[in-house]
């Protein structure tokens, strides 16, 4: 069984019902999250940047754009995305062609769900394979969809509260400058560095209220601000 306590999220583009069905039913009782592309147009409206994806399994022979054309693009985009090929052309140059556009493994139809599985896994497991999108910081998490959480409560913060803790948790126990989080927040709003202060002091206040204290936003004058996890 493929076991991922952060649930890895899948996007199986497939375009037979049953043969869709039975991998994705196999799949969310190994524990993951599937999303499901029916043809090569669904496939790219759901391969938009940060589409939080952890791994693609890609039928070649779709309907609209085939399975390479749309490797072809994601992987133009600069997108890494573990991608694996499904086709029932088992032919070697069938398979080069798919591995010179950027995927990361091949499977040839009919397979094992057993097999699958354990591909999947080890794309998973390949060093800097995350959960795409997922923050944590002891037991705060920030997903993919914006949705903060402390233990099983979710945390109603603004949309700039939420990038703000999202900057402060790809950067928690480092230094993170007020003009970074000016960038990230206030982008080209007509905004001073001032409303970074205000914004901090709202999130420092909800996330005190939330956490007990237990994740604190320390300011370091002239520096910028920190994200710690105190000791319990």
């Amino acid at each position: 069984m493929l076991v991922n306590t952060l649930s890895p999220r899948v996007l199986l583009v497939e375009d037979t019902p049953e043969l869709a069905l039975w991998v994705g039913t196999a799949l969310r009782q190994a524990g993951m999250t599937v999303s499901f592309a029916q043809d090569g147009w669904q496939a790219q409206q759901l391969l938009t940047p940060q589409h939080g994806f952890d791994v693609v399994v890609l039928d070649v022979q779709i309907p609209g754009p085939d399975g390479l054309a749309v490797l072809q693009q994601l992987r133009q985009a600069g997108d890494e995305v573990p991608v694996l090929i499904l086709t029932a052309r088992a032919g070697v140059p069938d398979r080069v062609q798919g591995l010179n556009l950027g995927a990361d493994d091949y499977l040839t139809k009919p397979f094992e769900l057993a097999e699958l599985e354990a591909r999947l896994a080890a794309l998973l497991r390949r060093k800097g394979r995350q959960r795409s999108g997922l923050l944590t910081l002891g037991d705060l998490s920030l997903d993919v969809q914006g949705e903060v959480r402390w233990r099983s409560e979710a945390l109603a913060l603004s949309k700039r509260e939420t990038a703000a803790l999202r900057e402060l948790l790809n950067s928690a126990n480092k230094t993170l400058s007020k003009e970074r989080l000016h960038r990230a927040v206030f982008a080209e709003e007509d905004a001073g560095l001032e409303a970074v202060e205000v914004l901090i002091h709202r999130l420092r206040k909800k996330m005190e209220q939330h956490t007990q204290s237990a994740v604190c936003i320390t300011t370091f004058r002239g520096l910028g601000y920190m994200l710690t996890l105190n000791p319990s």
